[in-house]
């Protein structure tokens, strides 16, 4: 039994087939074929924040697997009303998977400890292993291979940012991040990836525009993710120079492409004229957020 908790628990040749099962699945939807491969399967998705593309793509690409999924919120009590040890592991005897949108990634953790079926991070204060699987397909998609590519962000080092970065160690892409002081990443993590992924390349620039300079893909986030509402005023204040615009992207290369992990701030992060460009992808991308999901369904209760 696996859990996919951060991308660190997969093997580039794992994520590779994940990729392999997902674009065949693609493509048959796209003929009109639903192969029923996780029939009378049952995902329980228990959720601590709002979601619309998590919540959805789960659900809906378990129905077009031929399985079934079950929203679980505030009302099943999780860590209120019984242990985590009590809770996790009688719901493992109701479902075959469990995806958890968790407020600290420790609440993941927990329930991977106690679970007797996998667990998928569906995203955390720390990760957001799905989306990274998700943006890095995309980009093969619209590059046509992910050797060699470069993938700039621009922002605040969060949870995406860090999958991100993860993700494109292990499949051989460059990462460039500009951010400002105290949002860049943390030492200890790009220390650890690069001692772990020999070849991984990263830059840490506080310059946009040196950041996007050789980019195949121009990416961005929200400065203020939810439960940081608080931090909004100062976020702004810190952030303001990295927004995406078309100034930035005209320093990039002529081919290079917007993504965005929605929801987003426009006017903030982004503005109108750059998420509704001909450079965006950011719906192809929200779309292959199931497409990913089904493979990734697929290999941890079929293959792994």
């Amino acid at each position: 039994m696996r859990h996919v908790i951060t991308l660190w628990e997969m093997t580039t040749a794992e994520i590779e087939r994940i990729f392999a099962i997902s674009q065949d699945l693609k493509s048959k939807l796209q003929q009109g074929l639903r192969e029923p491969l996780l029939a009378g399967r049952v995902a329980g998705l228990l959720f601590e924040k709002p979601s619309l593309r998590t919540r959805v793509s789960f659900e809906t690409g378990m129905a077009q697997l031929g399985g079934s999924s079950l929203f679980l919120g505030a009302d099943v009590g999780w860590g209120e009303r019984e242990s985590i040890a009590d809770f996790t592991q009688v719901l493992s005897q109701y479902v075959d998977v469990i995806v958890c949108r968790a407020k600290t990634h420790r609440r993941v953790e927990e329930l991977a400890e106690h679970a007797t079926c996998p667990v998928i991070n569906g995203l955390t204060d720390l990760a957001h292993p799905c989306q990274a699987l998700a943006d890095l397909f995309t980009l093969r998609e619209v590059s046509g291979d992910l050797q060699g590519r470069t993938l700039a962000y621009v922002g605040d080092a969060n949870n995406v940012a860090r999958s991100l970065l993860l993700a494109c160690a292990k499949l051989g892409v460059r990462f460039a991040i500009a951010s400002p002081a105290g949002y860049e990443f943390d030492s200890a993590y790009v220390g650890r990836i690069k001692k772990e992924i020999p070849g991984a390349a990263v830059l840490q620039t506080r310059d946009p525009v040196e950041a996007v300079r050789a980019a195949d893909a121009v990416y961005t986030d929200v400065w203020a993710s939810m439960g940081q509402e608080a931090e909004k005023a100062i976020r702004s204040k810190a952030l303001a120079g990295y927004q995406v615009n078309e100034a930035l992207m005209k320093q990039a290369p002529a081919g290079a492409r917007f993504l965005h992990c929605l929801p987003a701030r426009r006017g903030e992060e982004v503005t109108d004229g750059v998420i509704d460009g001909p450079q965006s992808d950011v719906i192809q991308q929200a779309a292959n957020r199931m497409h990913v999901q089904k493979g990734l369904l697929v290999w941890l209760l079929t293959e792994a």
